[in-house]
């Protein structure tokens, strides 16, 4: 089957634009509001030729992984625009609950919870995980448009077929959980599932519902965490994310540091180092 939006999401008023290759699902989500485009659009592809993830780095979207972006265009401010990744998050890790519940998962690695996780997890800020390893990635992106208007778009790629093997971190792919699903069918229920959790989200004003939510999914909560924050590594025990969704730990003289950005590691190279 082709691309297609669940009834809810028709329903909800939401359009669909499906592409066999693109060079970037967010750019061209970009490119269609600064040319008019009133929002609730999905951009689609199964192959991404110049995907980006956060900081200017790359993001691979072989042929047959998922490429996705919704285009929202907000009167809300910045701040509370930059929650949508926290719904993003829950509606691919809901997505992945409903098409992938076979879904083999291993003892965890460097990221995640570790041993005995039998589910999707939210790493802050902006990746799911599976056993521990890279599944997912989300990038949000905004332009600033007429008559105090934003349009962002929020970009979520899924390693559905393929999983990249060059990158300094632990990645995986459904294929290689033994999770029999394609791009199509896992689009199909992401469009429902973002329905669902945006409404939770209701232009901000739920998101403490969605940060309730989010940490019932967090990878690593309780556990040694170390982040870089433009060229420092800031160590401590990840405690929670506060009402803004920033990172909080508590760092090793036992004072809470609350974070809006930075990479955020586990495990054993949190302990190491983070490279």
């Amino acid at each position: 089957m082709g691309f297609q939006l669940a009834p809810t999401a028709t329903a909800d008023g939401f359009r669909l634009e499906a592409h066999d290759a693109v060079g970037s699902t967010n750019a061209l989500a970009l490119e269609r509001a600064m040319a008019g485009d009133p929002g609730k659009l999905w951009v689609v592809s199964k192959k991404q030729e110049s995907g980006r993830g956060r900081r200017g780095r790359a993001w691979a979207t072989p042929e047959g992984n998922l490429a996705a972006t919704l285009l929202k265009v907000l009167d809300h401010d910045l701040q509370y625009a930059a929650t949508l990744g926290f719904v993003a998050g829950l509606a691919l890790a809901d997505a992945l609950d409903a098409v992938a519940p076979n879904a083999r998962f291993s003892v965890g690695v460097d990221g995640g919870s570790g041993q005995g996780v039998k589910r999707f997890e939210l790493k802050w800020p902006n990746d799911v995980l599976a056993s521990g390893a890279k599944l997912a990635g989300i990038l949000l992106e905004s332009t600033l448009l007429g008559q105090g208007r934003l349009a962002i778009a929020i970009g979520i790629g899924v390693n559905v077929v393929a999983h990249p093997t060059d990158v300094p971190y632990p990645a995986t792919s459904l294929a290689s959980l033994g999770a029999g699903v394609d791009a199509e069918t896992l689009f199909l229920a992401l469009s429902d599932a973002w329905s669902e959790n945006e409404r939770i989200w209701a232009g901000g004003r739920g998101l403490a519902a969605i940060r309730k939510r989010w940490l019932a999914r967090a990878a690593g909560l309780g556990s040694e965490v170390a982040v870089r924050i433009e060229g420092n590594v800031v160590r401590g025990v990840f405690e929670t994310i506060d009402e803004d969704c920033r990172f909080v730990i508590r760092d090793t003289k036992g004072e809470a540091v609350k974070i809006a950005a930075g990479d955020v590691h586990f495990g054993a190279v949190a302990s190491a180092g983070a490279a």
